[in-house]
């Protein structure tokens, strides 16, 4: 709810939801869900977080209001789901009940309050008495919720601010990730844009008689005309400074960086603008030195090692949190040791929370098909968590100074065993002649389309004719019956099938009149017709290899070391002692009434019980202290 980064979302297993974490209570209160801090719990208790009681009513309300939630479960999916929900719960109970401590001023809560008034749109009293009596709070409970939430959003910036890389550090991941900090091709520039192809024609003749561009740029550019056309200059001022491509239309930054040596590009058509652009100044790119970037890469790292002493608070946290059920709950929590890596555990907890966290798990359960879910992406889940506790073991051993949670760890050491490799030129040259998809530019154009109802043919075929001739396109539609939609500039495959056949897959151009190439009447698939006014004709384009020689072989390096960092994965996995109990969990906690498919044992792979609409889960008995795997 407060401004947490959306990067510490994945501090816990690596994929725990920003809602069970920070602000929960108030989220839910808003979307109807009642309070998750227990101020107004009531029915039967379901657990006891640190001897601190967790009611029925509490958890159903927060689950009513997610769809994964409260799918009403069935057979093997409902341990697992009520797993992946009460772990959530706990972990927040447990943050919530370690930040009670961190003070938080009355200002601060009434800032809080003010924002959330503003979200919610509930600027006056009368919208605010609306809005508590929605949610179901009093002012003063509503207060103590925002208090709770500041509260947590304390205690986590208090915890990764704790977190200062050391020289070492900074240093060792600026090797390993120079490619992050590699610089672009820049230049210096201004330019004239204008939306008539005449006057850019007249402008460019001028300016290569040595007119002068600033005033050019002042009295014709439609951008920036009162900067002399100056790209990157600072507000109020007319100095260029230095800019990269994505500044430009992908046409023009294609000329303007060919004049590596500076000068004018003639007028480039784009969006229906023409562009004039006079490099001043080139500057490549390239690997950087790392004095210029330390403060960057340093900024960089305080982050991620911020995450990861967020992440090592939060599994000791839960480690230490003693959980207690209720005797008679409908609820079911699994904690079975799932994998083993070496001497860690991979319990069903940390597995559920990858699962159903991804976005097709929850499509999938609402189309009933929450088992064959199970069956694709829980074994991919535990090979994932399995191979980065291999990882990040093996980074200790390495004994190099890596940072990061684990997730992260386990990609900077696959990046460390790879650092070395190298591509020739060779292999730069074959990869650009066996991959010419990826060095070509498409063929484009501008294109307007003019549509007439089925019975309007021949309105279609006046238009045409009309329209060839030359006019105002939308007076000349409107005087046929016509309707006018402006597609923009496209590529191939990105209009509708009839248009995108005439203007891309049909060989040669349309005839031409004032307005442009002009199609013959079509008939589209529903009956309708259609006139296609088409300019800007661009046909595709292989890139030089010189041109892209720096992408080619970039590319080239990063299939090698990926395959070399699989190749170095697959043979630790060998020397690795793995116990996988996926299947054995599996079949233990499906619900009696069901019974679990056949599996093969050596596979991985297992094929969940099929789901009865019928079926009850059975009473859930106390279980002590359920704890997450130790951190390997």
């Amino acid at each position: 709810m407060f401004g947490i980064n959306k990067r510490v979302i994945t501090i816990i297993f690596g994929f725990l939801a920003l809602a069970f974490l920070v602000g929960a209570t108030i989220l839910f209160a808003l979307q109807g869900g009642g309070n998750l801090s227990g101020n107004r719990s009531q029915g039967p208790t379901v657990m006891w977080v640190n001897g601190r009681p967790v009611s029925e009513l509490e958890l159903a309300r927060i689950q009513s209001r997610d769809p994964l939630l409260s799918s009403n479960p069935q057979g093997l999916m409902k341990p697992l789901l009520d797993t992946f929900f009460l772990e959530q719960v706990i972990l927040t109970k447990a943050v919530q009940q370690d930040s009670s401590r961190i003070r938080v001023s009355g200002g601060e809560v009434r800032k809080a309050l003010d924002d959330l008034k503003q979200r919610a749109g509930a600027t006056t009293k009368e919208q605010y008495d609306q809005l508590l009596n929605q949610i179901g709070y009093t002012d003063s409970q509503l207060r103590d919720e925002l208090r709770d939430s500041l509260k947590v959003q304390k205690r986590v910036e208090e915890i990764q601010k704790k977190a200062t890389p050391t020289p070492e550090e900074v240093k060792f991941y600026f090797d390993l990730n120079k490619a992050s900090y590699k610089t672009e091709d820049r230049v210096k520039a201004r330019q004239i844009v204008v939306d008539d192809k005449k006057l850019a024609d007249d402008l460019y003749a001028q300016l290569k008689a040595g007119a002068d561009f600033v005033e050019l740029a002042k009295k014709n550019s439609k951008v920036a005309a009162d900067q002399g056309g100056a790209l990157g200059a600072e507000t109020g001022k007319s100095e260029p400074g230095f800019v990269t491509r994505v500044i430009f239309p992908s046409e023009v930054a294609d000329a303007v960086f060919k004049l590596k040596q500076g000068g004018l590009t003639a007028p480039i058509a784009s969006g229906g603008r023409y562009y004039i652009v006079k490099v001043e100044e080139f500057k490549p790119g390239g690997d950087p030195n790392f004095e210029e970037v330390k403060d960057r890469v340093a900024e960089d790292v305080k982050k991620i090692k911020g995450d990861q002493a967020l992440e090592a608070y939060l599994l000791e946290l839960r480690k230490k949190t003693q959980v207690r059920f209720a005797e008679n709950t409908t609820y079911k929590y699994e904690n079975p040791v799932v994998a083993k890596v070496g001497e860690s555990e991979i319990k069903l907890p940390e597995l559920t929370q990858l699962v159903f966290t991804n976005q097709q798990i929850p499509q999938l359960i609402q189309q009933g098909l929450g088992d064959l879910a199970v069956q694709f992406f829980m074994p991919q889940a535990l090979e994932q968590l399995i191979t980065r506790e291999i990882l990040v073991s093996e980074a200790k051993k390495i004994n190099q100074p890596f940072v990061g949670a684990r997730d992260q760890i386990a990609r900077e050491v696959q990046a460390y065993h790879t650092k070395d490799i190298t591509v020739t030129d060779e292999e730069v040259r074959k990869y650009y002649a066996e991959n010419p998809a990826s060095f070509t530019i498409p063929a484009s154009a501008e294109v307007k389309g003019v549509s007439f109802k089925k019975e309007d043919e021949a309105k279609a075929k006046a238009f045409r004719e009309a329209a060839l001739k030359g006019g105002k396109l939308e007076d000349l539609a409107k005087a046929n019956g016509g309707t006018v939609t402006d597609y923009g500039k496209v590529n191939p495959g990105t209009l509708p099938p009839v248009a995108n056949r005439l203007v891309f897959l049909t060989k040669g151009n349309f005839p031409k009149g004032p307005l442009g190439e002009v199609s013959e009447v079509v008939k589209l698939d529903d009956g309708s017709f259609q006139v296609l006014i088409v300019n800007n004709r661009v046909a595709e384009k292989l890139k030089p290899f010189e041109e892209v020689a720096d992408q080619a072989r970039e590319q080239v390096l990063a299939q090698k070391r990926s395959k070399a960092a699989q190749s170095w994965v697959a043979e630790l996995r060998k020397q690795t002692k793995v116990e996988n109990n996926l299947n054995k969990v599996l079949a233990e906690i499906t619900p009696k009434e069901t019974k679990p498919a056949s599996s093969n044992p050596g596979s991985g792979q297992q094929t969940p019980a099929q789901s009865s609409p019928q079926n009850k889960a059975p009473a859930q008995p106390k279980q002590e202290n359920p704890t997450l795997p130790s951190k390997p």
